[in-house]
């Protein structure tokens, strides 16, 4: 048995006891360590602040007092209101302020928003779980309340001894089109014991059931085997309770194995403050290491995340350990948010170590944050999440008995077979999880439907290949076969953070979960920074998205245009992966023009007449290069000057210039543009539906003009008929015509002449209709009028 002897841990100040906990060997205070691969520095103002309960609460009251006003200003119908689920506010004054919605008072789900507003108050853009409209024919529904529940209780197949707890009428927006409905809570027992709370969502006007998940969210870990540990405790001598004052007051109860979800248990207490013997025997022990898996979990979420407990209220959850006979696994219950553990195959080993308390606390963060719908892609992106923070609160506690490392369950050997439960850096190595992503990874146990976020969190955070990491080797594949650099565990987790927390909703899926993060990741570390590419790079190595350029990348200028005998100017913009000065060469350019070596701006005055094909080379301080060719005129000025004439045109500036339906200029992160943030996205409502977007200019008299614009195409449609259509009309006359036979697989440039209308006021029109079926998106970004001499 380890020694009486406290360890040294700094604790705040006359806010709590620290009771001595046995369990095994020594562990030093709670270190983060970075990877060795290194680390970008996050940018400070993206770095989200600790709020206090007054700055938290006034937040809140502001939001509410103008609710009714930001649902105007985003176009909200007038039977729709918002109520305001949570915020978050960065250093710079960025304050993101999530919301439900409700339709005719009844709550709508799948229906939340994320405004996000810059210190002025000005709104920078919105975040939206759905496209779609949230209106429904009538709230009378056609099917009752009772036939909602039979056919809910027909679905809980996971659980045992099924009631129908409570059931409430909804608009259900998590699917498409929105449509009045049922939701039906499931109460009951699933099949290893765990209980089980199954929503269940039916049609009130057919009847169908319309979707399921599981509310419980469950998950596995260490033994008690933390090492001899310091916890925050309450009382006096004879008298001493596991309340955790400093953290919000979380406290641990003991189940005696009862295995009855609506008791809370016994408070434990001890008469001297010294708590268990590191033996599984000693009922004390397992609540020694939830007590200590959840301190180290709080302190972690508020020292690296600037988050005050689960719900960033500064209040504790508590944890219930001893849970039924022997009970081989864990769950977080948002019900009466706790987090509860059983002592595992024939109560010898208690599932109560570090990463578990980190996993199921998470799974009650991602339920105060995005709120991941734990069904479907969503859930296997619930599942990950909580096993990544685990990971990273276990590397941050630094406890030389448990090291941090990206196995999951490494210790309780719950197959008998000494091996961990999850492997992150190869997830099939478990024989059911997913390395990658394919197009019915949703159909999955979300428990191995986690895999590919797991597998990317390992990528990011190490890179690809063979290394050894805290003495445990790793050897990490890529679905292209092409290496990842990794970006450092520090930089992943936070990124993965801020996409949770900040631009992550209810039905966000692995599409949704790369945009996310590489918007975190361009908040955090700079958009095309190379810690931006290496993220991005990562999703690819799981088949999420594509790659990007590792080394030198230039953006393309573009052809340029300088009259005759005047100043020209041209700043190249480029990035490397790699750190340190860059140096810009050229060729081919103007005479009269140069490049600064240094800067890359490109100066001087065109002397001569002329066409000139010119070409920059950037180098980086590896030597590794970049190169972009591009033309450059040199004109006689004339009626006829190059100018580019529709304003807004990649649509950075949200609506302005344009006139659009509401809903098509957008950022949402589950459509991507093709560069910035912004791009219109036309369609995509899976129902009977026109889109509109148009600008008026004039070109002038006599003038060749070219529309340009990059369109990408996706749809559901699977027959060969043009069922959903795109025009593209200048005063009314048709140029182009797309339809879901035209779908692509990224962005394509399409080019129009638009001469014939030279010297007229000339309104450029998009029109996309859809039929009542499946949903085509039509998605344009980048788009330009350019004028040529």
């Amino acid at each position: 048995m380890a020694s009486a002897a406290m360890v040294a841990a700094a604790l705040p100040a006359g806010t709590a006891h620290a009771g001595t906990a046995h369990a095994g060997t020594g562990a030093p205070a709670p270190a983060w360590t970075q990877s060795a691969s290194g680390a970008a520095v996050p940018r400070a103002g993206a770095l989200q602040v600790t709020l206090s309960p007054a700055e938290r609460s006034a937040l809140i009251s502001d939001a509410t007092a103008t609710r009714a006003a930001t649902a105007r200003a985003l176009g909200l119908g007038p039977q729709e209101a918002l109520v305001v689920q949570s915020v978050l506010k960065d250093a710079d004054g960025t304050v993101h302020t999530r919301y439900d919605r409700t339709y005719a008072g009844l709550p709508v789900l799948g229906g939340e928003l994320i405004v996000h507003a810059a210190a002025n108050g000005t709104v920078r853009d919105v975040t939206k779980n759905t496209k779609a409209t949230i209106t429904v024919a009538s709230t009378k529904a056609a099917k009752s309340a009772e036939s909602a529940k039979a056919v809910a209780l027909g679905k809980a197949e996971g659980a045992t001894s099924a009631k129908a707890d409570s059931v409430r009428k909804v608009v259900w927006a998590g699917s498409g089109k929105p449509v009045l409905a049922w939701e039906t809570v499931v109460g009951g027992m699933q099949h290893d014991g765990t209980p089980s709370r199954m929503h269940v969502i039916t049609d009130a006007t057919t009847g169908a059931a319309l979707f399921a998940y599981e509310e419980i969210d469950t998950g596995v870990g260490n033994s008690q085997y933390g090492g001899q540990v310091t916890i925050g405790t309450s009382g006096s001598a004879g008298g001493y309770t596991m309340n955790d004052a400093a953290r919000g007051g979380h406290k641990t109860y003991d189940m005696g194995h009862s295995s009855s979800d609506s008791q809370q248990g016994t408070l434990f207490t001890d008469a001297d403050d010294v708590w268990g013997d590191g033996l599984p025997a000693n009922v004390q022990t397992a609540g020694v290491d939830a007590q200590y898996g959840a301190q180290l979990t709080w302190d972690y979420y508020k020292n690296v995340h600037a988050r005050t407990g689960i719900r960033n209220d500064g209040v504790g959850a508590y944890s219930r350990v001893h849970y039924g006979d022997a009970y081989v696994n864990a769950f977080w219950d948002s019900s009466c948010f706790c987090m509860t553990y059983g002592d595992g195959t024939n109560n010898a080993k208690p599932l109560t170590s570090i990463d578990v308390a980190a996993h199921e606390m998470t799974h009650g963060v991602t339920g105060s944050t995005a709120r991941l719908i734990y069904g479907g892609e969503s859930g296997g992106l619930n599942e990950a999440t909580s096993d990544i923070f685990a990971a990273a609160v276990e590397f941050w506690a630094n406890n030389p008995s448990d090291v941090g490392d990206y196995l999951v369950g490494e210790k309780i050997d719950i197959r008998g077979d000494g091996k961990p439960l999850r492997y992150m850096d190869q997830p099939s190595r478990d024989g059911k999880s997913k390395d990658y992503w394919y197009s019915t990874l949703g159909e999955a146990d979300v428990h191995h439907s986690s895999g590919p976020a797991n597998h990317w969190f390992y990528l990011a955070s190490e890179g690809s290949g063979a290394k050894t990491v805290n003495g445990v080797g790793y050897n990490s594949p890529t679905y292209d076969g092409l290496p990842v650099t990794a970006i450092g565990r520090d930089a992943a987790m936070r990124i993965w953070y801020r996409a949770l927390t900040t631009y992550m909703t209810g039905s966000t899926n692995y599409a949704g979960a790369r945009l996310a993060t590489l918007r975190a990741a361009a908040d955090l570390y700079g958009n095309g920074s190379a810690t931006y590419v290496h993220t991005a790079n990562a999703w690819a190595a799981v088949n999420v998205g594509s790659r990007m350029p590792v080394g030198v990348r230039i953006t393309d200028p573009g052809t340029q245009y300088t009259a005759v005998n005047s100043g020209g100017s041209l700043q190249i913009q480029a990035v490397s992966t790699n750190p340190g000065p860059l140096t810009y060469s050229v060729t081919g350019l103007p005479a009269g023009l140069s490049i600064n070596a240094s800067t890359g701006l490109i100066s001087g005055t065109a002397t001569t007449l002329g066409t000139s094909n010119v070409t920059v080379t950037v180098k980086d301080p590896t030597n590794a290069t970049g190169t972009a060719t591009f033309t450059w005129k040199t004109y006689t000025p004339g009626p006829c000057n190059p100018a580019q004439l529709l304003g807004n045109p990649g649509f950075e500036s949200g609506d302005a210039a344009w006139t659009a339906t509401t809903g098509v200029i957008d950022n949402d992160i589950k459509t991507q543009p093709r560069t910035g943030i912004w791009k219109a996205w036309m369609g995509g409502y899976g129902q009977t539906h026109t889109d509109t977007l148009s600008q008026t200019v004039t070109i002038p008299a006599g003038c060749p003009a070219t529309l340009t614009y990059w369109l990408h195409i996706n749809t559901d449609e699977i027959m060969n008929t043009a069922y959903d259509t795109m025009k593209v009309q200048a005063n009314g006359t048709t140029l182009a015509t797309y339809s879901n036979l035209s779908k692509n697989t990224d962005y394509a440039q399409k080019t129009l002449d638009l001469s014939a209308f030279a010297g007229q006021s000339v309104t450029l029109k998009f029109t996309a209709s859809e039929d009542y079926g499946l949903q085509t998106s039509f998605l344009l970004d980048d788009v330009t009028l350019a004028v040529t001499p």
